[in-house]
């Protein structure tokens, strides 16, 4: 059989920010690459592959997606979870770019052609005061985005989510152990409002605004920001309350009628389907990378459409450009779209990994390239030595741990 999987590579580095890449070669010498980042956890993920998945795979029919997929989610005992979800995720994502390099065609026709004419985005501004933040959403104006994310300092606290007083913001900090923020959430309650009510009088009505919370507000909270924001009229009010009480959303639905979007900590269908199927938010943000790669997400995707629910996913700059890839070329495919999440990428990372997908005018377009259309320069990939790096620890002003 000369289409077999011959070997399994799994790749830890970190061009700027640490990356998980997988790399499958079949017998007659194609190549597929799978993103398995997990920010934090990259180690974890890495030895999950390279110790557990990659030797179930080698042998095996690459053109199988699916059934690899449920051989490797069901055919194990210990199911679901970041780790366990990007690893497969990674795998799934390597066998699609296998099958559209040996068909000689990108992944979205496989996935049954384009619906849009190009993949929708939006990038993030912060500013620390409201003046710096109104000079960065005209920044993204400028390059012709429809759709910002928008972030600023909250008064009295030193350091906010999301935001910086340096323009160089890099939210993962090396080190042993993750930097601490305070944080005071009914200051940030109070404040938000004032933000994007200036945002909205500045950017007009036709840009797409887009907040974050992330996380860190009380069902009560969460329910007097977001009407709070309805004069604004967001594009979403994102992760306005830990994940994991889904019924709380149902509270906060019940209070406003700003678009609700959550789930980029969700790594399967089963984390998604009560929300969906009770229509308790207006966009699902799994990342493909995280939940389980393009075959899973797909169905994530087929949920939501039936239930009026738009996919919105995660596209932080913790995700290499194979699973933005991926991303984009389901973006292309998928009918039932609203926006992907494009923080951008250092220049170094780009040059890491050479790939088809483009960002021009606020769109995301995926390129023509067989497959994901992404490829490696392992003299980029691995010019710098991996360290570990974590997103900072957030608390209260009592010290107490307050969701991430």
């Amino acid at each position: 059989m000369n289409d077999r999987i011959d070997s399994v590579e799994v790749l830890v580095s970190s061009p700027v920010r640490n990356y998980v890449t997988l790399r499958l070669r079949t017998a007659d010498g194609l190549v597929g690459l799978g993103d398995a980042t997990v920010n934090g956890r990259e180690l974890a993920v890495a030895s999950y592959l390279s110790d557990h998945v990659g030797p179930l795979l080698e042998g095996l029919d690459p053109g199988r997606i699916e059934d690899i997929w449920q051989y490797l989610y069901r055919g194990a005992y210990w199911r679901r979870g970041p780790i366990t979800m990007a690893a497969i995720g990674a795998v799934d994502m390597a066998l699609w770019d296998i099958l559209g390099r040996r068909a000689g065609l990108p992944v979205y026709q496989l996935l049954g052609g384009r619906v849009r004419d190009h993949v929708p985005s939006y990038g993030h501004a912060f500013g620390w005061e409201i003046p710096q933040l109104l000079d960065a959403v005209d920044i993204h104006l400028a390059r012709g985005a429809r759709h910002i994310r928008v972030q600023s300092g909250v008064p009295g606290l030193d350091k906010v989510y999301g935001v910086s007083k340096d323009l160089d913001y890099e939210p993962a900090g090396r080190g042993a152990r993750p930097p601490e923020e305070r944080f005071d959430p009914e200051a940030y309650v109070r404040h938000a409002p004032k933000v994007l009510e200036a945002v909205r009088e500045h950017a007009g009505p036709d840009v797409e605004l887009l907040h974050d919370a992330h996380h860190r507000l009380t069902p009560t909270q969460a329910a007097q920001l977001g009407k709070a924001l309805e004069p604004s009229r967001l594009f979403w009010l994102e992760d306005v309350t830990p994940a994991e009480d889904q019924e709380a959303l149902r509270f906060v639905r019940q209070h406003t009628t700003t678009p609700l979007a959550i789930g980029e900590v969700f790594n399967t269908i089963w984390d998604c389907q009560y929300l969906i199927e009770n229509r308790l938010i207006d966009y699902i943000r799994t990342a493909v990378v995280h939940a389980g790669g393009i075959s899973h997400s797909r169905k994530i995707y087929a949920l939501a459409e039936v239930h009026g629910v738009k996919a919105g996913p995660h596209g932080p700059s913790d995700v290499s450009p194979i699973a933005m890839a991926a991303s984009i070329h389901m973006g292309a495919s998928v009918h039932n779209w609203g926006v992907q999440e494009y923080m951008g990428y250092p220049e170094k990372v780009h040059d890491a990994f050479p790939h088809a997908w483009s960002y021009s005018d606020g769109v995301l377009q995926p390129g023509d390239a067989a497959g994901l259309g992404v490829e490696l320069d392992e003299a980029v990939l691995s010019s710098e030595p991996y360290t570990t790096a974590y997103l900072p620890t957030a608390r209260r002003l009592d010290g107490t741990v307050l969701d991430w």
